[in-house]
Formats: structure tokens, C-alpha cells, sequence
């Protein structure tokens, strides 16, 4: 019997945000006890450190760079809007339209983040249902884009929910996956939580007062982890409704933002340091991945497009080669790579050793006893630095180079909240 898939998306949950990964407060007993139930990966990563990206990525399984849509550092609503090229492409196979075409029922519910109709939706990429928002970032009562603008859509048809929307969306989840009677799924479950603005499902009157959702003056840890726990006790119910025939996948799209954790790690959402890329990875299959098992395997988001197809006995498209690994095979050597137009970042991941640029500035981390990435050891291992940058660059020339148009998008900088000298 072809497993069902359950993948859920996290936006902006730090590293150490949960308790089965350190986090100093309990506020996800479903995740922790999920990842007592499976495997915890203790070297996943995302495809970026910022949203779009990673999501290009995970409906392709193929480095974002490959489309113009995915060097946007994100695709912002202003630019996006309307435009003919920056989204996910509709004649690009993907994860949904390759399973809907072996016979899965697929739907996404939640953010979408891959451009704008006329030209770009989930309906047009191989999912047969979506609900939720088109943009980045939406207000958790209002429904509204940062500029405004009302973005709740149920297919292409834009649609008005009262409601929190963390609820809203585990709601049309358990809804889906209970009409599913012996017919194999995909479900792609993507959360706006724990992303801006910050509020729970008791802050209706704090998104009355905000003018902008991408405040700062709102939000504080205590909100943040509330916001956790609210959409951990939806998975929970979603959790609830599925058989043992279901893979299922947690994980976020890139690390966390102001009041997230990220120890020991360093950084965060726009950074190439750790804290930026290296986020939670749990996943659940009895019978197939052992329970209650840590894992220091390498992974990246794009992995979960060549594990599922593998899964389900899906071939990929012969013209558009992916360039995930499947989890479920035997694990090989393999380098991770990431590139961003912000600050210049570049990074490779090899073993236990990482070559990091930021700027022009460059390091060599040994990450198995320096997480933090504070010892530079580019000059102490000279040969390794030379090998991985030299490395870094053959990665890159494969790949077309950044777009002269292709725009990062800053919620805030240096001027807005006070940073650490170090």
C-alpha cells in the first residue's frame, strides 16, 4: 500500500524553539512526543534563510537558484504582484503534480509564498486544494498582507474566514485528511505561525490596534511561545486523524526571528550562520525510521521532494533531475551549499566543517566542537580552506548567477533594533 504524506511547515521557528531540541519552555508537547514516536535530525537545514527560497526549493526538490523566482531574499507582495516571472513556474514538475499524477490526492493548506495569480498559485503547480494565504506575511485575524491588502484565498477565489488562522488552518486539515477514505495523500500543511506579527489566539484586540503588521513594538517571548503552542496543539489534532501508513515531516523554513532560540547556535532569519539555516527535522513512519532516535545524518529541505517520490514509487521528471538525496537510502557523503545577494553570504557545509563568506570577510568552522562559529580556523587548516572554497566555487558555476533585478526585502535593520557589538 503507497504511504500517505503529511509535511508540516513551521515560519521562523529557531532551532532550540522546541522542547525536544532544548528549549527552555514547554510549548510543544504533540512535536516532542512526535519526535520520541521517530527520528530527530540534529543536522537538518533549510534551503535558505528566508522564506520563498526554501519553499522554490521544497515544491522542486532542485536548488532554488534555478528560478528566477528564487533569488528574490523573499518574494515581496509590491514586486510579486502581477508579475509574469517572479513565482513558481507552471510547467516546472513539482512534488503535488507529480504524486497528483500518480494518483494522490494533494492539497495545500497555508502559505503559498511562489507568486501571484494570474500567472502563479498552488492550483497550477499540482495541488488539487489549497487554502490559506498567497504572500509572505499575513495578520492572524484580518487576513491582511503588510500592505493591507485582504489575502485569504480558498482555490483561486479569495474568501472571508473569521477566525484565528493558525486554527483556521489546522481546522481545513483535519477536515481534509478525514475525507480521504483509502485514497493515498499529500498534505502539505504550512503554517504563517510562528512568523509576524505577533499575535495568539487571544490578541484580536492587538491586531485592531497595529497599523503595519511588521511592528515592532509588539510581540514579546512569552506571545511567541504561545504562538508555538497554539499550532503544536492543531498538529496535535491533525496527528490525531492519521494511520500508520503516513509519513510525516516537521520542520520550519528557515531560522527564527527576534524572539526565537536558536542555542547554541549563532544567527538567525537572513543569516548563512547557523542559526540562520539549521532548524528542526523530525520525522515519523512506524515500521520504516526507527522511534525515539537522534540522527547527525546531513539534510536539506529539498531532500523531502526525492524521499516521498521514493516512497511512493514516483519517478522524477527525467528533464528537470533533482538535486535532494532520499532520506530512506543508505546515507553517502555529500556537501550542502547556500548562496544569498544579502550581505554576499556564501556557505558549504562538508562532514563537519564549514566554509563560511559574509561580505568578503572568510571563515572555516569546525562545527562538530564550534556550533557557535566562533573560531576561525582558516588560517590553522589552510589546505581544508582552500579545498572547500575552491569547492564552493565549482558549486557555483553551475548555476546562474544572482539576477542585477533580484531584490532583498528587509522587515527591519540596524536603525530599528539595537545590535549585539559581538
Amino acid at each position: 500500500m503507497r504511504p500517505n504524506f503529511v509535511f508540516i511547515l513551521a515560519d521562523d521557528l529557531g532551532y532550540a524553539d522546541l522542547g525536544c531540541y532544548g528549549g527552555r519552555s514547554p510549548c510543544s508537547p504533540r512535536l516532542d512526543r512526535l519526535a520520541a514516536e521517530g527520528l530527530r535530525f540534529t543536522d537538518g537545514y533549510s534551503n535558505s534563510p528566508v522564506c520563498s527560497p526554501t519553499r522554490f526549493a521544497l515544491a522542486t526538490g532542485r536548488w532554488q537558484y534555478r528560478l528566477r523566482g528564487g533569488a528574490d531574499e523573499p518574494l515581496g507582495s509590491r514586486s510579486a504582484r502581477g508579475s509574469p516571472v517572479l513565482g513558481l513556474p507552471p510547467s516546472h514538475p513539482t512534488l503535488a503534480s507529480l504524486l497528483r499524477d500518480a494518483g494522490y490526492a494533494t492539497a495545500l493548506i497555508g502559505k503559498w509564498h511562489l507568486g501571484f495569480a494570474p500567472h502563479f498559485g498552488p492550483l497550477k503547480s499540482g495541488y488539487q486544494e489549497f487554502f490559506g494565504p498567497m504572500s509572505g506575511g499575513v495578520d492572524y485575524f484580518r487576513h491582511c498582507d503588510p500592505g493591507g491588502t485582504h489575502d485569504l484565498y480558498e482555490g483561486e477565489e479569495e474568501v472571508h474566514r473569521p477566525g484565528y488562522l493558525t486554527d483556521l488552518l489546522s481546522d481545513r486539515a483535519v477536515e481534509f485528511v478525514k475525507r480521504q477514505k483509502g485514497r493515498p495523500f499529500l498534505l502539505s500543511l504550512h503554517y504563517t505561525a510562528p512568523h509576524w506579527p505577533w499575535e495568539t489566539r487571544e490578541d484580536e484586540a492587538e491586531s485592531n490596534r497595529i497599523s503595519s503588521i511588521a511592528h515592532l513594538d509588539g510581540g514579546s517571548v512569552a506571545t511567541y511561545l504561545n504562538m508555538i503552542r497554539q499550532m503544536d496543539e492543531g498538529i496535535g489534532r491533525v496527528l490525531a486523524e492519521i494511520d500508520e501508513n503516513t509519513l510525516v515531516v516537521f520542520t520550519s523554513d528557515n531560522g527564527g526571528e527576534r524572539f526565537s532560540d536558536s542555542w547554541p547556535l549563532k544567527g538567525g532569519k537572513m543569516d548563512l550562520l547557523e542559526g540562520g539555516i539549521r532548524v528542526p527535522y523530525i520525522a515519523r513512519w512506524p515500521g520504516h525510521l526507527p522511534a525515539g532516535r537522534t540522527t547527525g545524518r546531513l539534510a536539506i529541505t529539498m531532500d523531502w521532494v526525492a524521499t516521498f517520490l521514493a516512497a511512493a514509487g514516483v519517478a522524477p521528471h527525467p528533464d528537470y533531475p533533482l538535486d535532494g538525496v532520499d532520506l530512506l537510502a543508505d546515507e553517502k557523503p555529500r556537501d550542502l551549499y547556500w548562496r544569498m545577494n544579502f550581505r554576499s553570504q556564501k556557505a558549504m557545509r562538508s562532514g563537519g566543517w564549514k566554509y563560511l563568506s559574509i561580505e568578503g570577510y572568510e571563515y572555516l568552522f569546525d562545527l562538530t566542537r564550534d556550533a557557535r562559529e566562533r573560531a576561525n580556523l582558516r588560517r590553522r587548516e589552510p589546505a581544508r580552506f582552500d579545498a572547500l572554497r575552491l569547492a564552493y566555487a565549482d558549486w557555483e558555476a553551475t548555476l546562474p548567477s544572482i539576477p542585477v533585478d533580484a531584490k532583498v526585502s528587509l522587515v527591519y535593520g540596524p536603525a530599528d533594533l539595537p545590535q549585539p557589538s559581538s
